[in-house]
């Protein structure tokens, strides 16, 4: 019934929404020649910089309204030792001025950033001439050159005076950005007869590099350590157990936990049985959204690099293809509602054996240990690793790698409640863990609900599905809050879970039809089924597409109350249309579809999903920060940079889930009392066993989601099955005789 409600709604806001006529985005492109010959004086900045600044004096690096300060005399020290080395033709001092970048070529294009030459200025280590044995080194910034003032106050050059140029600058180590700025804004004031206002700051400290690298602080060294030890562990319990143990049935426990031959054996061996109570598509699933994730942020990397077709990008956001990365929300509304829907299928399947017990405690216990380890290791690569791994004019600039917030909130991430309690996260992709962590935090209400109810307790959580519905569209018009034009009021309404747990409890519902369902075959005519996929795939493509004549770079604009009617709705819409492409697969109606997303090929990748999720962003922002030269914006290039950046992520992947994860969880097996003597009992695997991507520390069905959705419930050890969770029906004939017709 949600489903039909949600349909219904998103359909007619869909086909609203999609009106004739959509006007371009046309711009202004009237050259003024007068304009186009002050940028043409801005071609060679830096000889015309050191040409007017031939005769240097100390005010002339000092800003106006103060004394010079001992930070500016040893700049201008050093600035008079760089032109007296440009005099007498030193190397270095060329180097310095060769290094500068320009007004860039293919500015109606778009190509608005020019990164000079970074080694080169980096390359600069000189000996001081002075009193002092100090050295002269090169400090790169990139400046900032404001067209709108550059230009003075005539039309022309179009809608190019809307952006700013940033072209590199090379200055000795010793003077600041303010000696930057000030020199540049005198400069520009005399060669072109402009004087910037007080307010335009030319140079950014933020953007200045140096060659001098910060010493390692006591967290960055202990980062360090621990990884070593942890690769020593792996590395000794590896040799151990290929040398030294012929027979695996008799490997040591505890070798066995940390050794990497037996957890990558277990990490690539596919199953290929083909079993109707395990559910295989959900790999297929799980990792098209892992990759529509990864996807997406690579776009994100791409779209803000420094591009020389920047203003190519607006025709891009106009065609339909940017749909798929502007709707990558939806990837993540997929783990929310695989999530829900092991949650309940599996839980409700155990507390049915255990009589309607469950160990609340232990099952919070469990799912913290289970997550926090790759979580805590994360938060120490991004903010003390990651600075060091690699160098480039924008490292440590990029979109994602500011992580200075983890110095102050870090905590907050760790107790997953950093999407309420921090202003601003410490790893920005976390926010997903902290609303499926306090989701989970909650299921065992409505666990207990639809457990003793049945089907008036699904009809509770129904409403309140429904309610949440309500919730978001309500905040959305009383606020004024957009999706699609965050800018234009309101604020972030995709990182709280009060707004994000409609798929999650749609997934809920659908976990527990399958539960209550269980063992029974639903035979469909081919034009039931056909209607069913007609109807599934409308959900998901009217997700995507409805808003394509809305957004950035389009002209149309669209009310906030139809805006926060399909935003609302598609949170129904989507994992709706999800439930029945894992229904037609389950029940024989998948076809190819079925083929591809149950391929034992997903399986490997499917383990290594939460892993990858973790760090992919260490690989992208490392590539995209060691960026030295301008790169050109297509859908083809940004797709070999997602299967390079994909690749290497992997790889990282693969060896965090031999480092952390894998040890960690075999660890939690022992450690835990029910684990520990479900292990003893061989109830339970040490390492990671391959029916359906089963971890150490969960019931089989655990297909482990992204990143690690399902719960474990934790009965008394006696009461686990020596088979797994879903297998154990296998052994009961209950398909016989159950089969529900629709003719």
């Amino acid at each position: 019934m949600a489903g039909i409600v949600a349909v219904i709604v998103l359909l007619f806001c869909g086909l609203t929404a999609i009106r004739a006529g959509s006007s371009d985005l046309e711009l202004n492109q009237r050259i003024d020649i007068e304009d186009y010959q002050r940028l043409a004086k801005l071609r060679h900045l830096s000889e015309e910089f050191f040409q007017f600044y031939n005769n240097l004096t100390v005010t002339d690096v000092t800003p106006e309204g103060r004394l010079p300060s001992a930070q500016d005399l040893l700049c201008y020290a050093e600035l008079a030792q760089l032109t007296q080395a440009i005099t007498s033709g030193s190397s270095w001092a060329y180097k310095m001025i060769d290094s500068w970048g320009s007004v860039p070529a293919g500015i109606l294009m778009g190509h608005f950033k020019d990164l000079g030459h970074y080694d080169e200025c980096m390359s600069i280590e000189q000996t001081s001439l002075g009193t002092t044995s100090s050295t002269i080194l090169g400090k790169y910034c990139l400046a900032n050159l404001p067209l709108t003032e550059l230009l003075g106050g005539s039309g022309g050059m179009g809608m190019m005076r809307m952006f700013n140029i940033q072209t590199a600058v090379c200055f000795p180590s010793a003077c600041a950005a303010t000696n930057m700025d000030t020199m540049l804004k005198r400069l520009f004031k005399q060669f072109l007869g402009v004087e910037l206002s007080d307010n335009s700051q030319l140079v950014n400290q933020n953007s200045c590099k140096v060659a001098e690298k910060d010493s390692f602080d006591g967290l960055t060294i202990f980062t360090i350590v621990f990884l070593s030890i942890v690769a020593g562990i792996v590395g000794l319990s590896t040799l151990y157990d290929y040398f030294l143990c012929q027979d695996q049935k008799k490997v040591p426990v505890l070798i066995k936990i940390f050794s990497a031959r037996a957890n990558s054996k277990a990490l690539f061996q596919v199953s290929t049985k083909k079993n109707p109570n395990v559910i295989s598509s959900l790999n297929g699933i799980r990792c098209m959204s892992l990759i529509w994730v990864c996807y997406g942020h690579d776009y994100i990397m791409g779209i803000t690099s420094p591009n020389i077709n920047y203003l190519e990008v607006y025709s891009w956001m106009k065609s339909p293809y940017m749909e798929f990365i502007n709707q990558g929300v939806f990837a993540v509304d997929s783990f929310f509602y695989l999530s829900g829907l092991l949650v309940a299928m599996i839980t409700l399947r155990t507390m049915e054996r255990a009589k309607g017990k469950l160990n609340v405690p232990l099952m919070y216990l469990h799912r913290y240990l289970r997550l926090t380890p790759i979580v805590a290791v994360s938060i120490l690569v991004y903010y003390k690793l990651l600075p060091y791994l690699g160098d480039g004019p924008l490292y440590g600039n990029w979109n994602f790698d500011s992580y200075d917030s983890c110095k102050d909130n870090w905590y907050w991430t760790l107790l997953y409640i950093q999407n309420y309690a921090a202003d601003q996260e410490c790893l920005a992709h976390t926010w997903y863990l902290a609303i499926d962590m306090q989701l989970y935090i909650i299921s065992p209400i409505l666990l207990f609900i639809v457990y003793k109810w049945g089907k008036k307790g699904a009809a509770v959580v129904f409403t309140f599905t429904m309610l949440m519905v309500a919730c978001l569209f309500t905040i959305m018009i009383t606020k004024n809050y957009s999706v699609l034009n965050p800018q234009g009021g309101g604020g972030d309404i995709s990182h709280t879970t009060h707004t994000r747990t409609s798929p999650w409890l749609v997934g809920f519902l659908f976990g527990y039809f399958l539960h209550a369902t269980r063992g029974k075959t639903f035979k469909l005519n081919r034009f039931v089924a056909w209607l069913g996929w007609l109807f599934g795939l409308a959900c998901l493509f009217v997700c995507i597409f409805a808003m394509y004549p809305y957004g950035t770079g389009k002209s149309k604009t669209i009310p906030i109350l139809n805006e926060a009617f399909f935003v609302s709705f598609s949170r129904v819409a989507w994992p709706v249309g999800l439930s029945w492409v894992v229904f037609a697969c389950m029940q024989g109606y998948g076809g190819l579809a079925n083929a591809f997303l149950s391929s034992p090929l997903w399986q490997p990748l499917s383990k290594l999903s939460f892993c990858i999720y973790m760090f992919h962003l260490v690989i992208q922002n490392l590539n995209a920060g060691r960026t030295r030269v301008n790169t050109y914006f297509s859908d083809y290039d940004m797709m070999l940079r997602f299967w390079q950046d994909f690749g290497f992520s992997v790889l990282l992947a693969y060896l965090m889930y031999i480092l952390i994860e894998a040890p960690c969880t075999g660890l939690e097996t022992l450690l835990l009392p029910n684990r520990r003597e479900a292990a003893k009992a061989k109830l339970l695997p040490i390492v990671p066993t391959t029916e359906n991507n089963v971890t150490p520390s969960a019931p089989a069905l655990e297909a482990k989601i992204l990143p690690n959705d399902v719960p474990e419930t934790n009965v008394p050890a006696p009461e686990l099955p020596s088979k797994t969770e879903l297998e154990q029906k296998s052994d009961q004939p209950e398909t016989s005789n159950n089969v529900v017709e629709n003719k």
